[in-house]
């Protein structure tokens, strides 16, 4: 084959870390995923997060075998999974966004800033963890034909497709510069049973 389709994903991922000033971007399937990778790396133990936000965050952090404390947190935007340096980012997306030294989950999706059918990014600056991320996201393969690989880790099937990263590349085409935080109003999630416990 002449082309590799996935090189576009590559692409998508270059002109994200552009724009948010991040020194690397992974694209993923979601930014479900991303939490999960990035609580995976950590081997976090106990996080605190809002407990007004989307509910597949505290379900990422215990799939990934962390323990989640709720708190009574506003937030617009943007917040960190305290202690670490993770940040859902999944309600902003503006150029120069990256904070240094931190995991930053994006969300793409007709309800964001980015309104491609589904999607996800981590930005990061950090190199080891960057090609970690590559890995995991692709079931531990490196960027060549599974046949020809030797797989020393565990990995998961999340990457993103050439089509999703065609569809963001394009968006990005007309991306304003500046954009602000957009909003919604989510439940409060320690009224779940599956929570309550927690």
């Amino acid at each position: 084959m002449k082309h590799n389709p996935y090189k576009i994903v590559q692409m998508f991922e270059e002109e994200i870390a552009d724009y948010t000033g991040s020194p690397y971007a992974v694209a993923l399937d979601n930014c479900t995923d991303a939490i999960f990778l990035c609580c995976t790396y950590l081997k976090v133990t106990t996080i605190t997060i809002p407990k007004k936000t989307y509910l597949s965050v505290p379900q990422s952090i215990m799939s990934s075998g962390g323990k989640v404390k709720f708190d009574d947190i506003d937030w617009k935007g943007i917040y960190q999974l305290s202690p670490y340096p993770i940040y859902d980012s999944a309600r902003r997306f503006t150029s120069n966004m990256y904070i240094p030294n931190s995991f930053m989950c994006l969300s793409f999706h007709p309800k964001k800033i980015l309104k491609m059918r589904k999607g996800g990014m981590i930005l990061t600056d950090n190199e080891d963890a960057y090609k970690w991320f590559k890995k995991a996201r692709h079931e531990g393969r490196d960027e060549i034909p599974y046949t020809q690989d030797n797989i020393k880790m565990i990995g998961w099937n999340m990457y993103m497709t050439p089509p999703d990263a065609a569809d963001g590349l394009w968006l990005m085409s007309s991306m304003s510069k500046h954009n602000e935080d957009s909003i919604e109003d989510y439940p409060d999630l320690t009224k779940n049973d599956l929570f309550k416990k927690l």
